[in-house]
């Protein structure tokens, strides 16, 4: 009987297929494919011998939308082969007596399709050929929990008036939120709904919600952005693409399939410069990681939320993918936000903090109201309006430059660092994004840099931690820290991206790997290594300049920082038994100078004056690129740039 059954099923597909296929397209092979699997003994031992592919679910349970699947094939999958997919699994299915429901296909960032089934087909799914890996949807959320724009103004200006060094005009902003009330005075005119619509189904909500119960989140982000008279950049135009229920949730699948519709949308009628603000978290999503690095790789600035769970922001999607600018929350005190048992994400994976407690804007109760929210979502709204007034000012910056522009013009080392968990206190950047005094200097060519801190690694010998920079920057130097012993760091090549990899040493405690990023026009950086253990690394050319120097010990020994030679002759020096790597660049107008600072005290070796030195020679414009400590002893490249 249950065979019976499935031969039912398969014979509705396949009556379904005909009704709604092209007469001129053969369906032959299809219904050979069906009617083969259907003869075919797929025992489970034959099963269990076929190559499983790997499954991820998001980490939080309460967050997984159980049922649904993404499955995401391999690199250079066809789309015939898509379709081939998506056959057999209604085969392989059907056969057992499931009935799977493909609901949306993938083509942009990875290719694939969305499948509804139970999980006792998974294991199925799993063995069939081309697929890379599936994902189990989860749920994403809103991250919502005049002080504000009086904050980020840096300039003298006359009271309760924002002035903004222009309006963000020629900048366009897709938002993903849940729907927005454009009626209302604040945004009128200022944004367009577009007919995307991919939401989930509400919990337990069994009538029709009003329109102002759907907006509430939608209206006040935009409102942030772009609002009359609670906008940051008051002229931005914002395009709406609705990912979020009304009570604020989506899924990663319904985001994957909004970025596609945004990135089609493009084709057509291309918007140039872009940024699309992503004011919601959810569990960490190799899949939705994949799908915004794709699209910034396409042009595309993304900014999100960093999340309001008082955790590590690493843990969390979009914020933990490092090509998205992830933005945490502050107070008006410019501390970190906390809010009970809730408060703003933290460490390595956020870039910049801004306003986020207690912001007025629009709210969707009627075309007149207004109301406030808090968290990671009003931040990253902050964050995008900055962000519009540095494209507007500079349009062909990259999604690496906005980001190094938003940390330059950064209010810095505000936050109190007992604030922060003491385990994210080293990793996470105390800078609050404000708006910049001048756009008139933004055309210029400028180099910047900015710090990238590795997880920590592990504690036994020979363990390593990676950091490495984003699309656009060159890496200028490498260095680690440890608290305990470490052995040393260097610079190395994997497909065709340089890596910063630090290595502990014997009884170390862990060691960070510290990879220092730049942006500007015409610098190219690359790394010289020793040609013998003990032999000293130099820069190819005279043209090329002494940027950083890194050296590590093969045998897992405690390595010291060395002392660069920065003379008529470039180089790092090397000792017995070590390797040096010398980072070398060159652009034009680049000078770079080695300064040494003895401290008086231990303790004050103990609190390097790195960073109060930096903002001290900006101001002639010098900057960081390297710093090490060794034996009392600190020693500082710098660098000016045109």
């Amino acid at each position: 009987m249950r065979g019976l059954a499935a031969l039912a099923l398969l014979l509705q597909l396949c009556a379904a297929a005909a009704a709604l296929a092209d007469p001129e397209e053969d369906y032959t092979e299809d219904v050979e494919l069906i009617l083969s699997l259907i003869r075919k003994d797929d025992s489970q031992a034959e099963l269990e011998s076929a190559p499983s592919a790997q499954f991820l679910r998001c980490t939080k349970a309460e967050w997984r939308v159980p049922g649904n699947y993404i499955v995401v094939l391999r690199n250079g999958t066809h789309e015939n082969q898509v379709e081939r997919t998506m056959r057999a699994l209604r085969a392989r299915a059907a056969r057992r007596g499931y009935l799977t429901e493909i609901t949306r296909t993938y083509s942009g960032a990875v290719r694939g399709f969305l499948v509804k089934m139970s999980s006792d087909v998974l294991h199925m799914a799993l063995k069939l050929p081309h697929v890379d890996y599936i994902e189990e949807d989860s749920t994403v959320f809103a991250q919502g929990l005049p002080w504000n724009l009086e904050r980020i103004v840096q300039t003298e200006h006359e009271s309760g008036k924002y002035t903004p060094p222009n309006d963000g005009a020629q900048v366009g902003l897709y938002l993903m939120d849940t729907s927005v009330q454009t009626s209302h005075r604040e945004i009128e005119s200022r944004v367009m709904v577009t007919d995307f619509n991919s939401v989930p189904e509400e919990d337990g909500v069994r009538v029709h919600r009003q329109a102002n119960q759907c907006d509430s989140h939608g209206t006040h982000t935009a409102g942030v952005v772009s609002g009359r008279d609670s906008g940051v950049a008051r002229g931005v135009s914002v395009n709406s693409v609705r990912v979020l229920n009304c009570q604020g949730k989506g899924t990663v699948s319904g985001v994957m399939a909004g970025l596609e519709y945004i990135r089609a949308s493009l084709q057509t009628q291309p918007i140039s410069p872009l940024i699309v603000l992503l004011p919601f978290a959810g569990g960490f999503s190799r899949t939705l990681n994949t799908a915004c690095r794709e699209m910034v790789r396409s042009g595309a600035v993304l900014i999100a939320a960093a999340g309001n769970y008082q955790d590590d922001a690493c843990l969390y999607s979009p914020a933990s993918e490092p090509e998205v600018i992830t933005v945490g929350a502050t107070n008006a005190a410019d501390q970190p936000l906390t809010a009970g048992n809730t408060g703003t994400n933290v460490g390595r994976c956020v870039d910049v903090f801004a306003p986020g407690d207690d912001i007025i804007s629009a709210s969707s109760d009627c075309p007149t109201c207004f109301t406030t929210k808090s968290g990671t979502s009003q931040a990253a709204a902050h964050a995008a309006g900055i962000a519009a007034v540095l494209l507007n000012a500079k349009p062909s910056a990259s999604s690496a430059e906005v980001l190094q522009l938003l940390r330059h013009h950064s209010v810095q080392q505000v936050m109190n660092p007992d604030s922060l968990p003491a385990e994210h206190r080293l990793t996470t950047p105390n800078m609050v994004a404000a708006l910049p005094k001048s756009t008139s200097a933004l055309s210029d060519d400028a180099l910047l840099c900015r710090s990238v801190w590795s997880e920590k690694s592990g504690v036994s010998s020979f363990d390593t931690a990676v950091a490495h920079c984003r699309q656009g920057e060159e890496m200028f130097s490498c260095s680690s820290y440890s608290s305990g012993s470490r052995a040393g760091e260097r610079i190395e090549m994997q497909d065709g991206q340089k890596l910063c990899v630090a290595h502990n040493g014997v009884g170390g405690q862990g060691v960070y790997a510290i990879a220092r990023c730049c942006t500007g026009n015409s610098v190219q950086c690359q790394s010289s290594a020793s040609p013998h253990t003990g032999t000293d690394a130099e820069c190819p050319t005279p043209e090329h300049q002494l940027t950083g120097c890194s050296s590590h010990v093969e045998s897992g020994g405690v390595i010291d920082p060395m002392r660069p030679l920065h003379s008529s002759r470039k180089a790092c020096p090397a000792r017995v038994g070590t390797t040096s790597h010398a980072s070398c660049c060159h652009a034009p107008s680049l000078e770079c100078r080695l300064i040494e600072h003895h401290p008086s005290s231990f303790k004050e070796q103990l609190h390097s004056p790195c960073l109060t030195l930096s903002i001290k020679r900006t101001r002639i414009f010098f900057f960081t690129t390297a710093c090490s400590v060794r034996n009392f002893t600190h020693s500082f490249l710098w660098f000016n740039y045109g």
